[in-house]
């Protein structure tokens, strides 16, 4: 759904592609990584140990990219004007103002409590889950502002 800076998945989700004949074997893999994981992943990599000042946000996920484990980071903040989670399967966007659309754009407000949405069952982000499910609304609420605050791993 949508695009580029979006809070959408279109906004963020990429396919991509690790080779490294030897050293990663071929297969698929729905181990979540973000793009700012590669400078702490790198390091690990070389034997380096990164510093959190200058990569606050990076995460050491080398065993997924290198496919020896199913799981990479457990959340990415999702940005785009403001901030949304995904958070394992479950997608949450805060009330407010939002773009959707794929050119042209359509500004959208979302309403309280903002869009829950399982992208296991619903990758396509079109059933909101909020009013079904709002333990989670909660709880990623809380998480994001905990993210936001300082508080926890971006």
């Amino acid at each position: 759904r949508a695009g580029k800076y979006s809070m959408f998945e279109g906004g963020t989700r990429m396919p991509m592609i690790v080779r490294w004949p030897g050293k990663v074997k071929p297969g698929v893999s729905d181990a979540m990584v973000s793009q700012v994981d590669f400078s702490a992943s790198l390091a690990a990599l070389v034997g380096q140990t990164p510093d959190p000042r200058t990569m606050p946000d990076s995460q050491n996920v080398l065993a997924a990219l290198l496919g020896q484990s199913p799981v990479g980071r457990d959340h990415i903040v999702e940005h785009a004007r403001s901030l949304a989670l995904r958070l394992g399967q479950w997608k949450y966007v805060p009330p407010g103002p939002v773009r959707d659309g794929l050119g042209p754009w359509k500004d959208v407000k979302v309403a309280a409590p903002g869009l829950l949405f399982d992208l296991q069952a619903d990758p396509g982000e079109q059933h909101d889950l909020a009013a079904q499910q709002p333990a989670k609304v909660k709880e990623l609420t809380a998480r994001l502002e905990q993210i936001r605050s300082g508080g926890g791993s971006r």
